[in-house]
Formats: structure tokens, C-alpha cells, sequence
């Protein structure tokens, strides 16, 4: 069985990639994991292609958690998600928790096999209230 991949979706390139590496050395290869940052001319921003091919590299049939910074990686988020379809959109959930601690509990969930609601709730419950 395949653990649930995760996604990591920053509007700074530096700081996905900071989270993927923490991400890594919390969970080592256990995960599926990829990340995506920036507006593809080196400033900040998100881009839908990008997470599109993020969510490819991470890919697992048991499902993939992309974890969001902001409002506008979210929205994006979400539109590739759509733009990717059905079969495999039902099982692609975006999650609007704090980015870094998230991803890493997110990662330590699915690396122990949860299912892909586990994986967010986890990191869900990271979120103020």
C-alpha cells in the first residue's frame, strides 16, 4: 500500500523548499512529497501548471494533501485540482493549515499509513480556532 503524498504550495520558492527538506528529514523517503513556490520569474507567487506538476510528482493512489500558505496558493490550489478532473480529483484534498508545522504532521500521519481525511485532519487540527 502507498502512502498518501503531500503537496506543499508556497508563494516563496524558499520556503516550500524549506518545508519539503524539513518534511524529509522528519519522514525520509516514506511519502510522497513535492513542493512548488513562486510565480515562475522569481518573485512571489503561485502557478497552476506548477502545482499541477507537483501533485503529478506526488502522486499516490491513496490520495495527496497539498498544504497551502496563503489565500492565493489556495485558489490556485483548487483550480488545478479542477483542471486535473475526475477520477483523480476525489482524492487530491487542499488543506488551509499552518504551512511548515502542517506538512510535517501531515507527513508523519500518512507515513504510518492514514488515509488521506486522517492526514488532513491532522494537520487541520494545527489550525487556530
Amino acid at each position: 500500500m502507498s502512502n498518501v503524498g503531500i503537496v506543499i504550495v508556497s508563494h516563496s520558492p524558499l520556503v516550500a523548499e524549506g518545508t519539503a527538506d524539513m518534511v524529509r528529514q522528519m519522514v525520509g523517503d516514506e511519502v510522497p512529497l513535492a513542493w512548488c513556490g513562486g510565480n515562475g520569474h522569481g518573485g512571489l507567487g503561485t502557478n497552476v501548471e506548477a502545482i499541477m506538476g507537483a501533485i503529478d510528482r506526488a502522486w499516490s493512489e491513496a490520495g495527496v494533501a497539498i498544504l497551502v500558505d496563503l489565500g492565493g496558493a489556495e485558489t490556485n490550489s483548487e483550480m488545478a485540482v479542477e483542471m486535473i478532473g475526475e477520477p483523480r480529483a476525489q482524492k487530491i484534498i487542499v488543506c488551509n493549515a499552518p504551512i511548515v508545522e502542517g506538512a510535517v504532521m501531515a507527513a508523519t500521519e500518512a507515513s504510518g499509513g492514514a488515509s488521506l481525511r486522517e492526514v488532513v485532519a491532522t494537520a487541520h487540527e494545527l489550525s487556530p480556532s
